[in-house]
């Protein structure tokens, strides 16, 4: 009888032991499941980025909590305006965020008068906070390769830009992180971010 007992016992205790095991493995395979899938959003999807500094004013300020999306420039290409986000020269931690100005295999110059001309032609847009002061690189002429971006920020003198050909210069599809999808703080500013 005594036999038995321990028997049902011992028994019970490896059904237990089993039992902790297989919830260990369970919790294990979980964690695991989030973290890879963490991981797949935040480098093929989206991700969060502070704005910081002054040279996308009006349109972002300091401090504005974006969620820059990734998927759109995977089945299509960048458009004029588009607002995205980019690591500038030298500094692949580091992320700057502009809008399209110019596109690739167009022309691109800024005139005297602080005027944008794309292929010769004035390009028409209310994106600038004021009138350029300074062309910088595109005093004269750039004219975009196969897979280059010009970019400029709407603050356009407070801004280090593709007019600054040794810091950011012209911006290479390759190194687009995304673009900007939508302001989720100040909460005051909530919404999706118009680009065109």
């Amino acid at each position: 009888m005594q036999a038995n007992q321990n028997k049902q016992k011992g028994a019970g205790e490896q059904k237990e032991e089993l039992d902790l095991k297989k919830e260990i493995m369970s919790w294990i395979f979980y964690i695991a499941f989030v973290v890879a899938l963490t991981y797949l959003i935040i480098h093929f999807v989206g991700q969060r980025t502070v704005v910081d500094g002054r040279s996308m004013e009006n349109t972002l300020h300091d401090g504005d909590n974006l969620i820059v999306e990734k998927l759109s420039y995977r089945f299509g290409d960048p458009k004029r305006f588009d607002i995205i986000v980019f690591p500038p020269k030298g500094s692949p931690k580091d992320h700057y965020i502009k809008r399209i100005i110019g596109l690739p295999g167009e022309t691109v110059q800024i005139d005297a008068d602080g005027n944008i001309l794309i292929n010769g032609e004035i390009l028409e847009e209310n994106y600038g906070k004021e009138t350029i002061q300074n062309p910088g690189a595109a005093a004269e002429p750039i004219t975009l390769g196969d897979d280059e971006y010009f970019v400029l920020g709407d603050n356009r003198n407070n801004s280090r830009d593709s007019r600054d050909a040794e810091h950011v210069g012209v911006i290479k599809r390759k190194d687009i992180t995304g673009r900007a999808w939508v302001r989720i703080w100040p909460l005051s500013g909530w919404g999706i971010l118009k680009h065109q």
